[in-house]
Parts: C-alpha cells; sequence; structure tokens
C-alpha cells in the first residue's frame, strides 16, 4: 500500500465518549471513500455510510482473511494476533469459513438459545442478590456486568466458571490495542494451553457433556471432522468475544438509561420497549467498534470509485450505524424508533454468531435490573469516568454506582 503523510490518521479521536469519532461524519459526507493512514504509515480506506458497509460485507471480493497482502491491521497488538495465531473462521473466506460455521450455527440456534432463559433470568437475579447484599457504593462493571456474560458463556461452552478471573485477565490482555505485540500473543498460548488440559479431561470422559465443547468432541473431533488446536482456537474466540462484548454493553446500556430516565421509564412501563431499548443501545453504542476490517481481493468499485485489489477497507459499523439517510437524528439516544437495522452484528456471513445469546442476556438484564433495584444511579459524573479507547470493545473500565 502506499506511504503518505497527509492523511487523516486512523484510528480517529472520539470527541464525546458516547459518540463516535467526529472524522466518520465528514467521511461520510465526502462523495466517495476516505483514505485513511494507519499506525505503521500504510494507508486503507474508511466507509463509514450504512449502505456502503453493509455492501463491503457482504461482498465476496473483501477478504476477512488477515494473511492476505493489504489487510488494514489498526494496531500492531492486533495484527500481531491475527497473523501469528491459527485462524478461527472469522478470518476466513468461502467455503472454508462455512465448513466450520456449519459445525457451530446449531449451537446458537434461536431456539436452543431460547431455552437458556430460564437459566439466564436465573444469573442475573443471583448476582443481583449479590449486589444487594454487599450493598453500594460498588463498581458495576466488575460486580454486574462482567458476571452475566462470563457465567453464561462458561456454561454455554463447558468452561468452569470458577475460573474466570483468569480468562477475564487474558481476555483484557487480547483486546488491548496499545499493548506490545508480544502479550496477545502470550495471552493466547496461556488461554491455549488451558483449553487443551480442559478438551483433553473431558475428551476421556465417557459422557463429555451437552456444552459445545462436549459436543464439539462428539460430533466433529471424534469423528476425525475436527482437530483438537482447532477446536482450541474456536473456544478462545468464543470465550473472549462471548463475554467481553457483552458485558461492555451491559455497562454503556445501564449508563445511557440512567443519562436517560424518561426512556428508562418507558422500559419499566412496558415489557416490550426493553426489545426496543436493547436494539437502540447495540446501535448507539456499537461497542465493536473496530470489527469488520477487509481487504479487496480484485478491484471494486464503490461510488464511482475504485478500491485496488490488495487495498484495505476498514468498515466502521460505528459510523454506520450514525448514518442519518437511515436513522432519523441518528446522535441522539431514542428507544422508541425501530433501530433493529443497526450493523452493530456485522452483515453477510461473518455476521456475529452468538447474537441471539447476547440479546438473550441484555433482554433480560434490562427487563431485571431496574425493577430490582429502581433507585440505581452512577456515582460519579460522566468526566470522571474512563473509557476503553484503547480497546477492540469499547466500553468504560469501570462504573461506579449507588442507589
Amino acid at each position: 500500500m502506499t506511504k503518505t503523510g497527509s492523511l487523516p490518521s486512523f484510528p480517529m479521536e472520539r470527541g464525546c465518549p458516547l459518540d463516535p469519532p467526529p472524522g466518520y461524519t465528514e467521511a461520510r459526507q465526502q462523495p466517495g471513500l476516505q483514505r485513511v493512514k494507519l499506525w505503521n504509515g500504510n494507508t486503507g480506506w474508511l466507509a463509514t455510510r450504512h449502505d456502503d458497509v453493509r455492501s463491503i460485507l457482504s461482498d465476496p471480493r473483501f477478504s476477512a482473511m488477515p494473511s492476505k497482502p493489504g489487510y488494514p491491521f489498526v494496531s500492531e497488538a492486533l495484527g500481531s494476533l491475527l497473523l501469528y495465531e491459527k485462524p478461527t473462521f472469522v478470518s476466513m473466506d468461502g467455503q472454508e469459513h462455512s465448513r466450520y460455521r456449519r459445525m457451530l450455527a446449531p449451537m446458537f440456534a434461536i431456539k436452543r438459545i431460547e431455552a437458556l432463559r430460564p437459566r439466564i433470568q436465573q444469573i442475573v437475579d443471583e448476582t443481583i442478590d449479590h449486589l444487594l447484599k454487599k450493598g453500594p457504593p460498588l463498581d458495576f462493571f466488575e460486580e454486574f456486568a462482567l458476571v452475566i456474560p462470563s457465567l453464561a458463556i462458561s456454561e454455554l461452552l463447558g468452561v468452569p466458571y470458577e475460573d474466570h478471573k483468569f480468562f477475564q485477565d487474558v481476555a483484557r490482555a487480547r483486546m488491548d490495542l496499545s499493548a506490545g505485540p508480544e502479550v496477545p500473543l502470550k495471552a493466547g498460548e496461556q488461554m491455549a494451553e488451558y483449553l487443551d488440559k480442559l478438551l483433553r479431561k473431558k475428551e476421556s470422559s465417557d459422557d463429555p457433556g451437552q456444552d459445545l465443547l462436549g459436543r464439539l468432541i462428539v460430533d466433529h473431533i471424534r469423528p476425525g471432522r475436527l482437530d483438537r488446536d482447532d477446536a482450541i482456537a474456536i473456544g478462545r474466540l468464543l470465550l473472549v468475544a462471548g463475554h467481553e462484548t457483552t458485558a461492555n454493553v451491559i455497562a454503556m446500556g445501564t449508563l445511557l438509561l440512567l443519562e436517560h430516565p424518561d426512556q428508562l421509564a418507558a422500559t419499566r412501563k412496558d415489557d416490550a420497549m426493553v426489545n426496543r431499548a436493547v436494539e437502540e443501545i447495540l446501535r448507539y453504542m456499537t461497542v465493536p467498534h473496530f470489527n469488520s476490517l477487509r481487504v479487496a481481493i480484485e478491484d471494486v468499485n464503490i461510488r464511482g470509485q475504485v478500491i485496488k485489489a490488495g487495498e484495505g477497507v476498514l468498515a466502521m459499523v460505528s459510523g454506520a450505524n450514525r448514518d442519518p439517510a437511515v436513522f432519523e437524528e441518528p446522535d441522539k439516544f431514542n428507544i422508541f424508533r425501530d433501530a433493529s437495522h443497526h450493523v452493530t452484528f456485522a452483515d453477510g456471513i461473518h455476521q456475529c454468531l452468538g447474537q441471539p445469546l447476547a440479546r438473550l442476556e441484555l433482554q433480560i438484564v434490562f427487563k431485571t435490573l431496574f425493577d430490582r433495584i429502581p433507585t440505581l444511579k452512577v456515582a460519579e459524573p460522566m468526566e470522571k469516568l474512563t473509557f476503553k479507547h484503547d480497546q477492540r470493545a469499547y466500553g468504560v473500565y469501570s462504573l461506579p454506582v449507588t442507589w
């Protein structure tokens, strides 16, 4: 890719912590895509329109494979992770991607996830019981937002929750864009060793269980359709993605609702508004703010502009979710709108496989939390909160609350 010092740098800085960078709006106002300069001096194309992002993510001429020349890494740490670890299906194209996705899709089917509703409700209720017993003030992120998805993904995968401190620490190291390139790789090795031991223990049992890792053993590893290294990579991916992202949505969604008491009141009066609130939180915050990186594998024309083979594209779902051509007054948080056509979970064949589980957790959390603790409030002003600008999943490092 060409090198230049005259282009806007990427990642771009935010103005308000609740909004994407203002540069996304400026890019959207240009007739085509905007060329930006990456951390290593290479360039890529920035897409922030809803239609453009969806088109790029659903076009097989754009590859999700980091090994392809020209792939636009947003940091050295992420580059080392994507290049030197065994790839998973999220970094594959075509038939290879589809083969792995077909293995996992039945385990994330809506009917199967819906069957988890009673257990997720129990997890939420018990965690709130813990909050009430402990009493305020406390860190809502650590004591609640992180606990719910950690428990849920642990049970779904078949990972002992008592090990949650270990995999939460490892996940944080893997999500840090500012770390040295060796940090996420070391964290990945630690998690791989952990999952390898867990898989071997399950394999030695006549009944590995009905959890996801158990089903992979019975349905795919033992018949020879999946090797252990691939299973470890899949487990690592799901364990990190299954709790870190949703935890940030829970924390940021709670902050948003507390900042908009009239809309919070509407969710408490009408259960149907909870689902709308979840979709609007997903749209407005777009926690996975650096997902959906692609590289063109042949020349592609977008709005009269040719993206050449080997050029990287940064399809910013957080920019697409603030497109005024699709969402009226997009910079206003409004749970009364229909935000279900957001692209927070991406688009095309790489749409997030775990979105039914994430939605279920969020719906239960935001229905239950404010009914159980109606006087919940943030204990610090917004300007004192520290946000995760340097992480792959956006959010708040801690959220002090009281009631």
